[in-house]
């Protein structure tokens, strides 16, 4: 099968997709992106794009944040996408990379000439964590930088360098990955992920103002949650809670939901998945995959 992208207007042959060794963006991480997730309904023999508009609505804010704008709007971006993921018949899961990017060939590292251009691609794509197996997690000596610094809030190609030092330091160490703390100290969210915690039944999580991507995955969770009669509560997290809470879980396109056994080496409950999180674990898998009809809506059908 032909992988296909989208660059710049065409739909193309992955391996001649070329982006110039000036380019802006490679030099100076002056880019921004989305990771969105299609999965595969065997049953209704369908694509799903699940929450397109969301993270497509994201991707301009972050764009608005560093200078740039987009020639597409939200729609003309889930139409491009949807004719790609058709382009490439897939029948799995999927993972969706869009990509707008300064495109300028100028040594300096001002953004006031940007030039946008827009990169799209996908790959088959299953499980990044095991949903059953629990994540050995550590607090990193790294800090998340600040909404002053790099914006967490958007998704910035340059700050992943934080989350590389963050997760690599993490696996060196012997763990999965690593929750991160703010320059105050408090509790922000995981490398490429958010966190929830649950409290005596309580699902609590960080603010959106604590130095967080605010994750579509992560809102996701909280309406399900929601959904279970479950009481959500959104405060400053300290990093001692983590140690004591019932159940912690983290959450992302990526990681999906997936609880955590282990922080800094002190076992969470019983070091199984909690009750709380595989019921929001069960029904966020049945979400995506089309089955609730409350929630068919961000569920997009690729196949017509």
């Amino acid at each position: 099968m032909t992988e296909y992208v989208f660059l710049d207007g065409e739909y193309i042959e992955a391996s001649k997709a070329v982006i110039p060794a000036r380019t802006h963006a490679f030099l100076y991480g002056t880019s921004v992106f989305e990771g969105i997730r299609a999965y595969y309904n065997k049953e209704d023999s369908q694509l799903y794009i699940f929450r397109p508009r969301e993270h497509y609505e994201r991707l301009l804010a972050s764009a608005k944040i560093i200078w740039m704008k987009s020639k597409y709007s939200i729609n003309e971006y889930i139409d491009i996408t949807k004719a790609l993921l058709k382009k490439c018949e897939y029948k799995t899961d999927v993972y969706i990379r869009p990509t707008l990017y300064n495109a300028s060939a100028n040594i300096s590292p001002t953004l006031c000439d940007a030039k946008e251009s827009f990169l799209l691609f996908t790959t088959p794509f299953g499980d990044y964590y095991e949903p059953q197996r629990g994540l050995r997690l550590c607090v990193s000596s790294w800090r998340r930088t600040s909404d002053n610094a790099i914006p967490p809030r958007a998704k910035i190609g340059g700050a992943y360098a934080n989350a590389s030092l963050i997760n690599t330091d993490a696996h060196n160490a012997g763990f999965d990955d690593a929750i991160v703390l703010s320059e105050a100290g408090q509790v922000t969210e995981g490398s490429a992920m958010n966190i929830f915690l649950v409290i005596n039944g309580k699902l609590v999580t960080t603010n959106t103002t604590d130095d967080i991507l605010i994750g579509v995955t992560r809102n996701t969770v909280i309406e399900l949650a929601k959904e279970l009669g479950i009481q959500v509560e959104e405060r400053a997290v300290d990093r001692t809670e983590l140690y004591t809470a019932d159940e912690v879980f983290c959450c992302g396109t990526g990681a999906q939901i997936v609880h955590a056994e282990s922080v800094d080496n002190r076992l969470i409950g019983e070091g199984k998945i909690g009750a709380v999180t595989k019921k929001l674990q069960s029904l966020y898998f049945d979400v995506v995959k089309g089955n609730v009809p409350k929630y068919k809506d961000w569920c997009i059908a690729v196949y017509d």
